[in-house]
């Protein structure tokens, strides 16, 4: 029999993971821009962040209208044909209102890009053409319909993107080459197939653009649902622990007082100082209890602090022993606990907890075996946790939870638990532990 040194808080619950990641995400300076994660900046109108309709106030982010890039592109695109006008005197037909209202129209459509993608690309598209048609002068004409394909493939309007720059460069090759014939300027000649090239060059690098900023754009959109699932799975994770540690910290104390207090109600007139030691047993217990709530409490306050105390390991088995002594049950400790990991110490001084708990719960028996035995060969840990029974059958007030949360801890450190009847009537709780747990392969949210 082990008799306890006693008087050793027991240990800090170590602290929260999904906090702690948290606060150095916050933390983490110099790291990626605020929409990084979220969206790419040309759609962050969707979430309220587009400035451009600031003018517009009451407005939510779909709501607004490119009005500023569409202003600028638009003088940017009247101001570059007036240009390239002037540099092509003589073999295009100089701008009229007529080539300045197909510039305008071209470029006004753009304020409807993320509305409708499809029929503002096809409009700019169409616009261009009819501007080649007539023979004006190149330039700046062919932004408005990269501007309008740009928006469509990152929109997921791919394939009507591809038609209307399609539609764009037949419609050139045909002027170009056929129909110059019948369309200013008069006396015109075919162009030339090095023209044709570099127009083709032109459209192909447009279209890599677009579709290079859509597969970024479905990139961050996964990465950000990943990180979102890794949050949830983590916050998950962090629940079923702090449910596990507040159950097995309270309810070794609450069965002792439990108990106490039984024997206290029974004594209080026949005996009234086994009453006493009953009660002052239920202080201690309560005041056991006590302190390891609030360190809970306080991890989850304080997420990233150093503990307190060192948390609990098989080191501590007298002190269980102490506290089941003081619920009436006497508990035989056989073998010598091995140098452990602090979560695996923790997950075996825990389980041999809970099972001593059930133990002073469910059994008729007041008597129970605890046995440590290592396998080295194996490299696992075996703790026994037996009684003699019989089951007592009677409501103990449990969640049911403590089977479960022995399994959970056991399965977090690769190990098993078993638990059972034995063939003579008692009960045995089996629990196997590897002694170096593997470290975790965490892959890095990015």
């Amino acid at each position: 029999m082990i008799t306890s040194p006693g008087g050793r808080r027991r240990g800090a619950v170590p602290s929260s993971v999904a906090d702690m990641d948290e606060q150095r995400e916050r933390g983490r300076g110099g790291g990626p821009p605020r929409w990084w994660g979220h969206a790419p900046p040309w759609r962050e109108h969707r979430a309220g962040e587009d400035r451009e309709g600031e003018d517009r106030p009451g407005t939510g982010g779909a709501g607004r209208w490119p009005w500023r890039s569409t202003l600028l592109v638009t003088a940017f695109v009247l101001a570059g044909s007036n240009f390239a006008a002037h540099q092509q005197t003589g073999d295009r037909t100089g701008l009229d209102l007529f080539a300045r209202v197909l510039l305008v129209v071209g470029s006004v459509l753009l304020l409807w890009r993320q509305r409708h993608p499809v029929l503002v690309v096809f409009g700019t598209a169409t616009a261009a053409m009819i501007y080649l048609g007539a023979g004006y002068p190149y330039g700046p004409v062919f932004l408005t319909v990269a501007l309008a394909c740009f928006s469509a493939v990152v929109a997921g309007h791919r394939r009507a993107a591809w038609a209307a720059v399609g539609m764009l460069w037949a419609g050139h090759v045909l002027i170009g080459h056929l129909l110059f014939r019948w369309l200013p300027p008069a006396h015109d000649k075919a162009a030339p197939w090095g023209q044709e090239l570099a127009v083709t060059a032109w459209v192909v690098a447009m279209v890599a653009v677009a579709e290079l900023a859509r597969v970024r754009r479905e990139q961050w959109a996964r990465e950000r649902a990943e990180r979102a699932q890794a949050a949830r799975r983590r916050a998950d994770e962090e629940r079923l622990r702090i449910a596990r540690e507040l159950h097995d910290v309270l309810a070794h104390s609450i069965s002792v007082i439990n108990v106490q207090a039984g024997v206290g109600l029974a004594l209080l007139d026949s005996d009234p100082e086994q009453a006493r030691t009953a009660l002052t047993t239920i202080k201690s217990a309560s005041k056991e209890a006590l302190g390891e709530v609030r360190q809970v409490l306080a991890t989850l306050r304080t997420p990233g602090d150093a503990p307190r105390a060192p948390a609990p390991g098989l080191d501590r088995l007298p002190e269980l022993v102490e506290q089941a002594a003081g619920a009436g049950l006497t508990v035989d400790v056989r073998g010598t606990a091995p140098k452990l990991s602090p979560g695996a110490d923790l997950a075996a001084f825990r389980i041999v907890q809970e099972a001593l708990t059930n133990v002073v719960r469910h059994s008729g028996s007041r008597r129970a075996r605890v046995r440590v035995e290592v396998a080295e060969a194996d490299g696992v840990l075996r703790l026994y946790v037996d009684d003699d029974g019989p089951a007592t059958g009677a409501d103990a007030g449990g969640s049911g939870n403590g089977l479960a949360g022995m399994r959970e801890r056991a399965a977090a450190l690769g190990g098993t638990i078993e638990a059972g009847p034995r063939a003579d009537g008692g009960f045995q709780v089996l629990a196997v532990l590897p002694i170096k747990v593997p470290p975790l392969k965490v892959k890095e949210d990015r």
